[in-house]
């Protein structure tokens, strides 16, 4: 039987979907996973034109093109939210108290500095307990860690926003 020219692409994934699936979801929420990977084999289906992908290593290719599409979509995550930052000034604090209203925006800034310092999962994870209220339970069934994990990355965010704020002076 002769072998069309996009015979190659469905070979391809019918043999590495599975595998990339189960990569991707190691470093993206897990129901991102499928998405990633579609999108990559429609960026080869793309850039090919039916001619056949000839790498030594196609496993190797495709775990680093998938990885690439992850990075490609946490930098657009980041200019998202950049977009979407509300200034400090700009929230309003009840009360007849200058002083206090003015210590409270101090605050926010002091607390924005040192969320941004911590590492994008570790803040993503504190931020979604602490200010979401989800459990850690919740936390890891989202993002695909275990709950062991989870909390290890909540100790880490606590403890970093306590060492920042006793070492400031607050």
């Amino acid at each position: 039987m002769p072998i069309c020219k996009g015979d190659w692409l469905d070979r391809l994934y019918r043999s590495h979907r599975d595998k990339l699936v189960r990569f991707a979801t190691r470093h993206i929420q897990p129901e991102h996973a499928p998405d990633i990977v579609q999108q990559l084999f429609a960026r080869l289906a793309v850039r090919r034109h039916g001619n056949p992908l000839v790498v030594e290593f196609p496993d190797a290719y495709l775990r680093q093109a998938a990885i690439n599409l992850i990075r490609s979509g946490a930098r657009y995550g980041r200019r998202r939210c950049t977009n979407l930052h509300v200034c400090s000034d700009d929230v309003p604090i009840t009360g007849v108290d200058g002083v206090a209203a003015s210590e409270a925006r101090d605050m926010l800034v002091r607390l924005e500095e040192i969320m941004a310092e911590l590492a994008p999962r570790t803040r993503e994870i504190f931020l979604a307990h602490r200010f979401d209220g989800f459990t850690y339970g919740e936390i890891a069934k989202r993002t695909g860690l275990s709950v062991k994990t989870v909390e290890k990355h909540m100790s880490r965010a606590i403890g970093h926003v306590t060492r920042r704020l006793s070492n400031d002076g607050g």
